[in-house]
């Protein structure tokens, strides 16, 4: 055997290692765990892996997988909603040709709902495709049937299916490309409220689309040449097209369909067709009220009059800083040039002036703005702003004129603007209206004249001295004040701006913006709670934390954990201090203070509760606890959930406070030794005595006592005149009573009104108390097993919701 021939040998068998030392398939009662990195299986030719993926440090998907590109790329998931913790973990085929993926505590997340005498084994195809094979070689079950966000050469799409868009956590997103109900394969937009349809173009006839609808059958595939055909004529083929090349069609998180190949070298992806190659053309983008801009990269921006609703997701769009009226003469127009908001549209107006156009939406309540355009007289009223875009290339928009009232002042900053062919935007942090750069798969590509060019890099030059100048200031500043920036959001790609979002606070500045801890807030068993006023004005809430044993490390990771977590009912997390011994939290200040102080008549506050806020308040937190057990890509459990941690906002909206405390207070969790109970008398779940695992149950059986004492108006502790029967008597003789009530209860009226709180008179929603009272009955079984999930609770309640 020659150098040569022992060389290639020999990097043939290197490559081939990691197949080795995985599995070629599954056999009945066998199983993938998700401790062990060789747990997975391979396709024949290695091209694909299927197994456990880590979307974080504690939790996992089961997914697909390609082998060779340089970073994982999934192509497929099992439980993208519901992932799985790193340890106890399994994915076990059953006998009966079931697959089955349980966590750590045995609860079944997944399920591939097979149920066949004949299973013989699981594999991976060279494909991509997981099959469950019977004896006789007939395919019982693939992954094929349920793809994600992803489509494969030689995978087909049916009436059936759809692709969903993901993130990098593989959380599905609100894009989605399937059949429309006209047997089109077409990309909707699935909003909270509405879902509309963004490629093709929906203003275009079917003709002018070049499809075939209603079709006898519908389906579409990709083949390995790299063309897509679906059956309603729908094609597109990939630019290197030709054999050989490993490809994907995937629907990106930013709404965009994309083609990919690899390039086997640099085992690195390159897009080959794309369904929109302006992004800022993709509906929703920016959310409603948001408009797309190029500066040179797509951002998003707020329409004039509009806020962010969460600044690290700019996709939520915006909300109006004003409450708009019918009385015409209270209104005005802002003019937004070379501007759109795609679909929507009240009606179509050929041939009128701008005069009249304005007219036709002054009338109009349901009219927020309209899209006009010069030369032809073409008037589009808009019912919603949804799809804003603006471009500066002739005859690709209008002018949009918003509505808003008159009292409203409006600065020139804030009229959004596109420089395709300028240097990349600078954020102005003096702005009342700041762009955000997102970070989307494609840039737009654009050149200039030479005649262009000196100016050009003459002026990048500057640019550049100017920005390094301010780097190196801003590095000597921070570092002089021991400050450390954690988890800000890009303004654009590539820079970071200085921001007061998740960071590290020294003590001196705690001590400065709390005046030394004197105005507390409260106190319980995590620790004192004091307000504070940052340099920039902001008012938050500063807790100094008790009994924190972690090292430094530790205590920084589990804090940067919390800091991630972000949801409408959760209190929004802004930073933390270190400085040993100290170990405080900063977070928002929310100013109506805790949900027990109104509910129970505590404190200062002579506010009543109606029946409205109480429902609203119970939704919202089940929402948000719901979050923290099945949608946080970090898996937390409150551990200590009661009125004191629910705080109230200014609409008497509740936020979760203290989540994700456990583990730094000691209070234990699913996969640690309890050293002690965590938690308060009254609210305590069973198995915090009894010595069993601590799950997300507890934190169910918790919300069920605080959905009594929202019924009831009164602390469950309180509701006995006997102070010799302990608290966890009263509850369960409670529940019975409740239980026997409700089954023999007849009229609906009587009872109910007999036990929610008697100072709403009776003013309450019959349905919505009943449901609620169910619901707490249901949390409060002592076998966790019969509670219901949090998922469950949001459900149940928000199917009774007006």
């Amino acid at each position: 055997m020659d150098a040569r021939s022992f060389s290639l040998l020999l990097l043939t068998s290197i490559q081939c290692l990691p197949c080795i030392s995985g599995l070629d398939f599954l056999s009945p009662g066998s199983s993938l765990s998700v401790e062990h990195s060789s747990d997975v299986l391979y396709s024949p030719d290695g091209t694909f892996t299927c197994g456990f993926y880590q979307v974080s440090p504690n939790s996992s998907v089961f997914s697909i997988w390609f082998s060779n590109s340089s970073e994982k790329t999934v192509v497929w998931s099992a439980n993208p909603l519901h992932p799985v913790y790193t340890w106890g973990s399994k994915l076990m085929l059953n006998s009966d040709g079931s697959m089955v993926l349980s966590d750590h505590s045995g609860q079944i997340v997944w399920t591939n709902n097979v149920r066949s005498s004949a299973a013989h084994q699981a594999r991976l195809l060279d494909s991509g495709n997981l099959v469950v094979k019977g004896k006789g070689g007939s395919i019982l079950w693939e992954s094929f049937a349920s793809p994600t966000d992803t489509l494969l050469p030689r995978q087909s799409i049916n009436a059936t299916m759809k692709l969903v868009s993901a993130n990098r956590a593989l959380v599905p997103g609100h894009y989605s490309f399937h059949f429309d109900d006209q047997y089109l394969v077409s990309l909707f937009d699935d909003e909270k409220d509405l879902s509309f349809i963004y490629w093709p173009n929906p203003s275009r006839t079917i003709w002018e689309k070049l499809r075939t609808p209603f079709n006898s059958s519908t389906s579409g595939a990709l083949d390995t040449l790299g063309h897509f055909l679906a059956s309603d004529n729908a094609t597109f083929t990939a630019a290197d097209w030709g054999p050989g090349i490993l490809r994907r069609l995937t629907l990106d998180s930013d709404g965009n369909l994309r083609l990919y190949s690899l390039d086997k070298v640099q085992r690195t992806w390159s897009v080959t067709w794309m369904a929109f190659p302006q992004l800022c053309k993709v509906r929703g983008l920016c959310g409603r009220n948001g408009i797309c801009v190029y500066t040179p990269v797509p951002a998003c921006v707020c329409a004039p009059g509009y806020q962010v609703v969460d600044p690290s997701d700019r996709s939520k769009g915006c909300s109006p800083k004003f409450n708009i009226t019918c009385d015409a003469q209270k209104v005005r127009f802002v003019e937004l040039p070379n501007t759109d908001f795609l679909g929507y549209d009240l009606g179509a107006h050929r041939f009128v002036s701008l005069r009249t156009c304005k007219n036709i939406c002054l009338s109009d309540c349901n009219c927020v703005g309209f899209a006009y355009w010069r030369g032809y007289g073409d008037c589009y009223p808009k019912s919603t702003l949804l799809g804003g875009v603006t471009l500066i290339n002739l005859g690709s928009t209008g002018t949009m004129y918003i509505k808003i009232p008159k009292g409203i002042q409006v600065s020139m900053s804030s009229i959004p603007h596109s420089q395709p062919l300028g240097p990349k935007y600078r954020a102005n942090c003096s702005a009342a209206n700041r762009y955000f750069i997102a970070h989307f798969t494609d840039e737009r590509k654009t050149g200039q004249n030479e005649s262009k060019y000196v100016y050009l890099y003459g002026f990048s030059s500057a640019i550049f001295l100017a920005e390094l100048i301010f780097v190196v200031l801003g590095w000597f500043i921070l570092r002089r004040e021991g400050r450390q920036l954690r988890g800000v959001w890009p303004a654009e790609v590539g820079y970071e701006m200085i921001t007061n979002h998740f960071r590290r606070y020294t003590y001196t500045e705690l001590v400065t913006s709390t005046r030394r801890f004197q105005d507390e807030l409260g106190r319980g068993t995590s620790g004192i709670v004091y307000k504070g006023v940052l340099k920039d004005k902001r008012e938050v809430a500063v807790k100094k934390l008790a009994d924190v044993n972690q090292g430094e490390e530790e205590f920084q990771h589990e804090l940067n954990v919390i800091g991630r977590i972000y949801h409408m009912h959760l209190v929004r997390v802004w930073g933390f201090c270190s400085d040993d011994p100290h170990r405080i939290l900063v977070s928002e200040f929310v100013e109506n203070g805790s949900l027990d102080k109104m509910l129970f008549g505590g404190g200062s506050s002579h506010v009543l509760l109606e029946w409205k806020q109480r429902f609203s308040i119970a939704l919202g937190v089940a929402k948000g606890l719901a979050y923290l057990h099945h949608e946080c890509s970090e898996w937390v459990i409150h551990c200590d959930m009661k009125p004191e941690n629910i705080l109230l906002d200014e609409n008497l909206e509740p936020k979760i406070a203290d989540f994700g405390l456990a583990k730094l207070l000691n209070r234990g969790g699913s996969n640690m030794s309890v050293s002690r109970i965590r938690g308060t008398r009254g609210y305590l779940a069973p198995e915090w005595v009894s010595s069993l695992p601590i799950t997300a149950k507890v934190d169910v059986y918790s919300f069920g006592v605080v959905l009594l004492e929202l019924l009831k108006g009164a602390r469950v502790s309180d509701l006995d005149k006997n102070e010799d029967e302990e608290v966890e008597m009263v509850l369960k003789r409670m529940v019975r009573m409740l239980m026997e009530m409700l089954e023999l209860d007849v009229s609906e009226q009587s009872f109910l009104a007999d036990f929610v709180d008697t100072r709403l008179n009776g003013h309450f929603n019959n349905l919505q108390a009943r449901t609620m009272m169910k619901l707490a009955i249901s949390c409060l079984q002592e076998d966790r097993s019969r509670r219901p999930t949090m998922e469950n609770v949001v459900q149940m309640l928000a199917s009774v919701d007006e």
